[in-house]
C-alpha cells in the first residue's frame, strides 16, 4: 500500500491541477496605516464567493470564473472599498488593498491608537474563526499591566492562572487542570520543562512583547492538536510587516515589598527587501524585576495513626523570598515570497528566564520542640529555544500544500553551588537546628499543637496572630545556638526536546465545499532529575573525634533584606525570626569540598537516589481529515476526525533495599486516540453567530507521573515521597458546546454559552501516609479514576458608551463571567483494595466562579483602565484514603490592576501600570475550614512607568 501512496498523491495533484486550469483564483492582502488587518471580509460580488483575511492580512479565493469581477472589501470602522479586477484562468494577485478609517467617532479612536485597533482585530478573528475561539491582540497586551504570556491570557473569558510568587506562570481553561490545555507556539505544541514533570508549559519565560496574537480555542477543529480537553492556547509570534518599522519602549518600576526597582525594554524592527519579496522582523526584550514575598507554610500530621490527631501541626515555616527575575528574549521571523503561489518562512526563538531568589526560612518544629533555620540560594534558569522552517505552495488554483519542520527545546536547571563538582550541582540548602530548653506554649493535653478551633481542649494557636508563648524566655531563635546540622543539594533538572514534521493539504472542491487533510509527527525526548543529596556532619551522628558543629554566628552574615516589610500584613508578628542571613558568597563557601572536609561533613545520600532520575521517548503520529461545507450563506458545517497514536518508553532505576542494588528499569505505555469532531456555525445576521460543537479530546499523562522512579524530599517539615505510576491511562473527554456571539456596531460584543465535558480515566495526585524504617512519610502518587463531568456557563460583554455626549463617550466596560460545576467520584479503599465508600468532589484546580472586569476610558489620546480578576476557591490536592476533610483547597483570589497611557504625539506614548492594588494573599487550606491554612503568601503592590517610541 505504501509504495502506491506517492503515485496516488501525484495523480490527485495532477487531476486537481487539470480541473483548475479553466478556473481562476484571487489572492492579495489588506492593510491600514498601522499594518496588515486580520478578519477583513473580502467578497467577489458576482459570485458571492469570499474569504476573510488571515492573521497576516492575506486572503485567497478560488474556483472563480475568469472574466471581470467586482471585489468588495469591508471591515468594521473602515470605509468599504470596491475594486474592479480582470480574472485570468489560473492564479491572480491583486497586491495590497489599503483601507482608511471611516469618518465619525471611530476614526478618532483608531487614529489615536487606543484599544480600538486591537479589539477590532480580535473581534474580527473571533467572528470568522471555525473553532469556538477568543482572541487578544498584541497591542492590547501592551495596554494591560501584563508582562508575560500567561498574564495576558487571564483576561480572556473562562481563563484563570496559577500565580507563583505573585507572577502568573500557568493557565487553566474552564477550570480544568493546567496540563489539560494545549500550549502552542505558532500552531506547534511547546515542550515543557516544568519542575514537576508536567506537560503544561511555564509561560513566565515568554515575554508579552514577543506575541502578535493569543488565540484561545475552547472547541477545537481536527487540524489542531488533540490533547486539549480544556482548550488550545496558541501564541502567534510577530511576522514581517508591510512597511519598514522600528518601535522601542523603556520603563522603570518599583516593588513595595522588596523596596527595589525594576526595568524593562524592548525593540521591534521589521522591513522588506528585494521588491517586497523578502520580509524580516526582529524583536528583542529584557525585563528585570526585583521581587519579594512572604509565606507561612503549615505541615499537618496527616500520617498520625489516631484520626483525632491528624489536624495537629507538625511545623510552621515563616519564610521570605527575596531576589531578582530576569527575562530576556529574541524572536526573528523571515519570509520570502517567490510569487503569490510560493512562499518560504523561518522563525527563531531564544528565551531565557532567570529566577534568582535567596530564601530565608524559619521553622517552628513543634513535634521536635526546636527551631530550624534554612539558608537557600536558588538560581533557577529556564530556557526556551528553537526554530521552525516551512513553506506554502499552491499546486493548483484550488489546491494548496503547507509544511513545517520545527525543533524546540525547553530546559530548566541550576548550576549552583559553583564550588561543587559538576555532578553535584543543584539547589543548595544549609539547615541549622536549635533545641529548646523549655517548650512552645499552646500545646494541648495530648502534647500536640493545633489551631485553636481544632484543639481537643480548646488550647491552641492562631497562625496569623501567632505568639510562640515560650515557657523559657531565653528560647528565642539565636544565631549563637543554631548549629549547622544538614546540607542538602537538591538536584532539579528538566529537559524536553521536540522535533516535529507536519504537512497539510487544502482542496477547495467547489465554492461551497473544501477539504483539508494532513499529518504531524512529533519525536520527543524528556529527561528529568529530582535528587536530594544529603551531607551530614559526623558530629551530628555522634562519631568520636569529629569536628564540632558550627553555629550560624560563626559565618559571615548580612542585614535582613527590607526588614520593615517582613510580614507587614501581619503587623510584624514574625519580626523575631528576621535574623541576619548569610550572604550568597558565604552559602556557596559552605557548599565546597574544602569546607566539608575541614568540618567532617560527608555525603550520606541514600543509594536509592538513582531512582530519582528518569528519561523517556515519546513518538506521536497524528493524522486528520476535515471538511467545511457552506450549506447556505448563513449556515456552515465543519466535520471530521483526528487520530493520534502515542508510543512511549520510560527509563529509570529500581532499588532493592535488601541488597542495596540499583538496576535499570524500562516501561512502555502505548495508546491510540480517535477524535471525531463536528461544528455548526449559523449566522442569521451579519452581526450574529450561533455555534454548536461536539469534540472528543484527550490529555496525555505527565512524564513525571509515568516515571517508574520516586524522589524523596527531607528538606521540609514532614519527609515526602513522590512516586510515578507506569500504568496510567490517558484522560479522554467528550465535549459539547453551544455559544452565541453578538457583535456591536461600536466595536464591542456580547457572548454567552454553555459547555459540558464527560470525562473518563481522570488522573489525580493522591496523598497517603507510609512508614519506612520508622520514618513517617507523606506519599504522593498519580492514579486514574473512572469518570467525572464538568458543566458550565460563560458570558461576556465589551461595550463602549460612544453614544453618550462629550466627555462621557470615552467610557466603556469589558466584563466576562464563568460559572462552572464539576463532579468527580473518589472511592475510598480498605487495605485489600476494596471500595468501602465513595466521595464526590470537584476537579482539582476547578473554580466555581471566574470573573474578569475592567472599566476603561479612551478619548483624546488618553487611556485609563482599571481591571479586576477573580478566581473562586478550588480543590488543589485530593487525599483518597482520608477523604474530603483532608483535601487541600485554594481560597478565592481577587486582584486589581491599573494602567494608563497617553499619546503625546502619534509617535510617542507614555504609560504607567500598577499591579496587585489589593495585595491579596494566595491562601491554601486543609479541609473545609479556611482558617486551617497550609500556606498563605503575600506579594505586595508593584508597578512601572515608561515611554514607547514609534520611530518609523
Amino acid at each position: 500500500m505504501k509504495k502506491h501512496l506517492p503515485l496516488f498523491m501525484m495523480m490527485l495533484i495532477w487531476a486537481t491541477h487539470t480541473m483548475a486550469q479553466s478556473e481562476a483564483s484571487l489572492s492579495g492582502s489588506v492593510s491600514d496605516q498601522t499594518g496588515y488587518l486580520p478578519g477583513v471580509n473580502v467578497l467577489v460580488m458576482e459570485t458571492s464567493q469570499g474569504a476573510p483575511t488571515d492573521l497576516n492580512g492575506k486572503f485567497e479565493i478560488s474556483n472563480l470564473p475568469p472574466g471581470k469581477a467586482t471585489l468588495r472589501v469591508s471591515y468594521l470602522g473602515f470605509e468599504t472599498v470596491t475594486r474592479e479586477v480582470d480574472l485570468k484562468a489560473g492564479s491572480n494577485s491583486i497586491g495590497d488593498i489599503k483601507l482608511t478609517e471611516a469618518s465619525g467617532d471611530l476614526e478618532e479612536y483608531v487614529i489615536q491608537g487606543t484599544m480600538v485597533p486591537s479589539q477590532l482585530k480580535a473581534i474580527s478573528i473571533k467572528k470568522n474563526s471555525l473553532a469556538i475561539m477568543d482572541v487578544i491582540a498584541a497591542d492590547a497586551i501592551g495596554k494591560l499591566p501584563d508582562r508575560n504570556a500567561a498574564e495576558a491570557v487571564q483576561r480572556l473569558p473562562a481563563a484563570s492562572v496559577n500565580r507563583y510568587h505573585g507572577e502568573a506562570n500557568q493557565v487553566s481553561v474552564r477550570g480544568t487542570p493546567y496540563a489539560w490545555s494545549s500550549t502552542l507556539y505558532n500552531g506547534t505544541r511547546l515542550p515543557s520543562s516544568n519542575v514537576n514533570g508536567n506537560r503544561n508549559a511555564l509561560l513566565d519565560a515568554i515575554p508579552a512583547e514577543m506575541i502578535q496574537y493569543v488565540q484561545l480555542s475552547k472547541a477545537i477543529t481536527p487540524d489542531m492538536e488533540g490533547d486539549a480537553i480544556g482548550g488550545s492556547i496558541n501564541f502567534v509570534t510577530r511576522s514581517a510587516p508591510q512597511d519598514r518599522m522600528l518601535n522601542v519602549s523603556a520603563a522603570g518600576g518599583y516593588n513595595q515589598k522588596s523596596q527595589n526597582g525594576s526595568y524593562n525594554a524592548s525593540i521591534v524592527y521589521g522591513d522588506r527587501f528585494f521588491n517586497d519579496k523578502f520580509g524580516i522582523i526582529l524583536a528583542a526584550s529584557i525585563w528585570n524585576r526585583n521581587f519579594s514575598s512572604d509565606e507561612i507554610v503549615l505541615d499537618y500530621n496527616l500520617n498520625m495513626a489516631v484520626p483525632a490527631e491528624r489536624y495537629s501541626i507538625n511545623t510552621m515555616n515563616a519564610k521570605r523570598y527575596y531576589g531578582t527575575r530576569r527575562t530576556t528574549a529574541l524572536n526573528a521571523a523571515l519570509e520570502y515570497e517567490f510569487n503569490a503561489d510560493q512562499k518560504l518562512f523561518a522563525r527563531i526563538v531564544q528565551d531565557q528566564f532567570d529566577d534568582i531568589r535567596p530564601v530565608y526560612e524559619a521553622y517552628y518544629e513543634f513535634e521536635e520542640n526546636r527551631y530550624r533555620y534554612s539558608n537557600r540560594e536558588s538560581e533557577y534558569r529556564t530556557y526556551l529555544k528553537g526554530y521552525e522552517f516551512g513553506g506554502v505552495h499552491h499546486l493548483a488554483t484550488n489546491f494548496k500544500m503547507d509544511w513545517k519542520l520545527s525543533s524546540y527545546e525547553s530546559y530548566y536547571n541550576l548550576e549552583t553551588p559553583p564550588n561543587m563538582p559538576s555532578d553535584q550541582k543543584g539547589l543548595p540548602i544549609a539547615q541549622f537546628y536549635q533545641d529548646l530548653e523549655g517548650d512552645f506554649g499552646g500545646r494541648s493535653a495530648d502534647g500536640h499543637v493545633y489551631n485553636i478551633f481544632d484543639a481537643p481542649d480548646g488550647k491552641g494557636i492562631t497562625p496569623l496572630n501567632f505568639d510562640p508563648d515560650l515557657t523559657n524566655e531565653n528560647d528565642f531563635m539565636d544565631p549563637n545556638r543554631l548549629t549547622l546540622q544538614q546540607l542538602i543539594i537538591y538536584q532539579i533538572d528538566q529537559r524536553d526536546r521536540d522535533n516535529v514534521a507536519q504537512m497539510n493539504f487544502t482542496w477547495d472542491v467547489n465554492p461551497d465545499f473544501s477539504l483539508k487533510a494532513g499529518g504531524k509527527f512529533r519525536f520527543k525526548e524528556n529527561e528529568a532529575q529530582q535528587t536530594p543529596m544529603v551531607f551530614l556532619p559526623n558530629a551530628r551522628l555522634g562519631i568520636p573525634g569529629s569536628a564540632p558543629l558550627r553555629t550560624l554566628s560563626e559565618f559571615q552574615r548580612m542585614d535582613f533584606p527590607a526588614p520593615g516589610t517582613f510580614f507587614q500584613e501581619l503587623n510584624g508578628q514574625f519580626d523575631a525570626l528576621a535574623i541576619q542571613p548569610m550572604p550568597q558568597s558565604q552559602t556557596f563557601e559552605i557548599f565546597s569540598p574544602e569546607f566539608m572536609e575541614e568540618n567532617d561533613i560527608n555525603n550520606y545520600s541514600p543509594a536509592s537516589n538513582a531512582t530519582t532520575t528518569y528519561n523517556g521517548t515519546e513518538d506521536a503520529y497524528a493524522g486528520y481529515i476535515m471538511g467545511t461545507y457552506n450549506i447556505t450563506d448563513q449556515l456552515q458545517v465543519i466535520g471530521g476526525f483526528r487520530n493520534e497514536f502515542t508510543k512511549l518508553t520510560m527509563n529509570s532505576f529500581a532499588y532493592n533495599d535488601e541488597t542495596d542494588e540499583v538496576n535499570p528499569v524500562s516501561r512502555d505505555n502505548d495508546y491510540n486516540a480517535f477524535l471525531p469532531m463536528f461544528h455548526v456555525k449559523y449566522s442569521p445576521k451579519e452581526q450574529l453567530n450561533l455555534r454548536a460543537a461536539y469534540t472528543r479530546t484527550f490529555s496525555r499523562p505527565n512524564f513525571g507521573s509515568l516515571s517508574p522512579s520516586e524522589s524523596i524530599d527531607t528538606s521540609t517539615g514532614i519527609p515526602r515521597i513522590s512516586r510515578g505510576n507506569t500504568e496510567l491511562l490517558p484522560t479522554f473527554s467528550n465535549n459539547f458546546d453551544l455559544m452565541g456571539e453578538w457583535f456591536l456596531e461600536d466595536i464591542g460584543m456580547i457572548t454567552a454559552g454553555i459547555f459540558y465535558k464527560d470525562i473518563d480515566d481522570f488522573i489525580f495526585t493522591d496523598l497517603s501516609a507510609e512508614t519506612i524504617d520508622g520514618t513517617n512519610f507523606l506519599v504522593s502518587q498519580p492514579k486514574n479514576l473512572e469518570s467525572a463531568y464538568l458543566v458550565g456557563f460563560e458570558m461576556g460583554i465589551t461595550k463602549r458608551f460612544s453614544s453618550l455626549p462629550g466627555f462621557w463617550s470615552g467610557f466603556g466596560v469589558d466584563v466576562n463571567y464563568s460559572r462552572i460545576h464539576s463532579e468527580l467520584e473518589v472511592p475510598r479503599l480498605d487495605e485489600e483494595g476494596a471500595v468501602v465508600s465513595t466521595d464526590i468532589t470537584s476537579l482539582p484546580t476547578q473554580s466555581s466562579n471566574l470573573f474578569n472586569t475592567s472599566l476603561f476610558y479612551e478619548k483624546n489620546g488618553l487611556m485609563l483602565r482599571l481591571a479586576g480578576n477573580f478566581r473562586g476557591a478550588s480543590v488543589e490536592t485530593i487525599n483518597q484514603n482520608l477523604g474530603p476533610d483532608f483535601y487541600i483547597h485554594v481560597d478565592n483570589t481577587f486582584t486589581v490592576d491599573f494602567s494608563a497611557a497617553y499619546s503625546i504625539t502619534d509617535k510617542i506614548k507614555a504609560f504607567a501600570e500598577i499591579r496587585n492594588l489589593t495585595n491579596e494573599p494566595y491562601v491554601q487550606y486543609l479541609g473545609d475550614n479556611k482558617d486551617r491554612i497550609t500556606s498563605s503568601e503575600w506579594y505586595s503592590t508593584n508597578g512601572q512607568a515608561g515611554i514607547r517610541f514609534i520611530i518609523f
